[in-house]
């Protein structure tokens, strides 16, 4: 595809729809709220788009899924893909948008508070021996407690409010 090609959309209609992608797993985000997304990058000269991602754990078994989804996403508006995966830093939930976030809670998950320690650079790595209060996305109370450090996918934990004691996935801050 040569950069003359009438038949892409425009750089900022593909670099949208890149996006707004649900992620597989949790659907009521996207790779963008999420924070997986690292780079999207129209080359007009060239007709591609290089998206760079990080997954949210190096083992992630979604992060194929996420990947070709993008790269059908530019396929289908006229453009050659390149999607990258980048470890380096690797992902933290403080790259989660906070609109992302709110959309977790509406959803019935706990949004991941900020990251315990800095994840860059060589040393030790700092070990909080504290319970974090997770507040209920149902009732907001405070008063909840773990059941199972892995819920339904390996970023989630699984948690129970002890006031309306409903159970409920706490997306873990990493």
């Amino acid at each position: 595809m040569t950069g003359a090609d009438s038949s892409r959309l425009p750089a900022q209609d593909v670099v949208r729809a890149v996006e707004a992608i649900p992620d597989p797993e949790i659907p009521v985000i996207t790779l963008a709220d999420l924070g997986v997304l690292r780079e999207v990058a129209p080359d007009e000269a060239a007709g591609t788009v290089s998206v760079t991602m990080t997954p949210t754990y190096s083992g992630c078994p979604a992060m194929e899924v996420m990947e070709g989804q993008v790269a059908r996403a530019i396929a289908l508006r006229g453009w050659e893909p390149v999607v990258r995966r980048q470890l380096d830093p690797p992902w933290t939930t403080d790259w989660m948008t906070e609109a992302g976030k709110q959309k977790l809670t509406r959803f019935g998950i706990a949004p991941p508070g900020p990251a315990d320690a800095p994840r860059h650079g060589d040393g030790p790595v700092g070990l909080h021996l504290q319970v974090r209060q997770v507040a209920c996305p149902h009732c907001g109370s405070a008063a909840t407690e773990e059941l199972a450090r892995f819920g339904s996918t390996a970023c989630k934990a699984l948690r129970r409010c002890l006031d309306c004691r409903e159970p409920f996935d706490e997306f873990k801050p990493l």
